[in-house]
């Protein structure tokens, strides 16, 4: 029997895990892109190996999404989602986060809410990069095909980033606008 808990974070709430991303960034600075990146595979991969509940499992499918997003040679991430990514991607780089990983059951409840806020932030990049894919599907190109001649994923890869340009934008013009008001 599947039971359905839904809780609200208030903005206090979402205040407290941003500081807590926060000072992650802080603490990531120091780190490599590279030791980002390895270290978040290193956190799915532990997680993985774990028998952790079905709602982490899921959110750990949306982390190694955004790791495939980096590592996606064909994709070619724009260096500005590149570094929003990897700066997303440090919280889980520290090893002393909110509620430690080795309670049953609950050790992964602040990791989880914290994909749901990065999933939240970059849906942008993760939705074009899953049009990507799916064209990729679509067209029967392997990801580990060598493209760099092919002009149709060039020229779907082109299109997608512009598009992607254009949200961001847009959200930037969102939050300044909301904060004039």
């Amino acid at each position: 029997m599947a039971i359905e808990v839904t809780f609200t974070l208030s903005d206090t709430d979402l205040e407290h895990f941003r500081k807590l991303m926060k000072a992650a960034h802080e603490k990531a600075d120091k780190l490599s892109a590279d030791d980002i990146r390895k270290t978040t595979e290193a956190t799915i991969a532990s997680m993985s190996a774990q028998d952790i509940p079905e709602f982490v499992t899921e959110r750990v499918a949306k982390l190694k999404e955004l790791v495939d997003m980096l590592d996606d040679e064909q994709w070619q991430l724009p260096e500005e989602s590149r570094q929003e990514v990897l700066t997303s991607l440090s919280y889980f780089c520290e090893p002393d986060d909110l509620i430690p990983d080795h309670i049953p059951g609950l050790g992964y409840l602040d990791d989880a809410i914290m994909i749901e806020l990065v999933v939240n932030d970059l849906a942008d990049e993760i939705a074009t990069y899953r049009q990507f894919c799916e064209f990729r599907k679509q067209q029967n190109i392997s990801p580990s095909a060598d493209v760099s001649n092919d002009t149709g994923v060039t020229s779907k890869r082109h299109e997608l980033h512009s598009r992607l340009r254009e949200r961001r934008n847009e959200r930037r013009s969102r939050r300044v606008f909301s904060r004039i008001f």
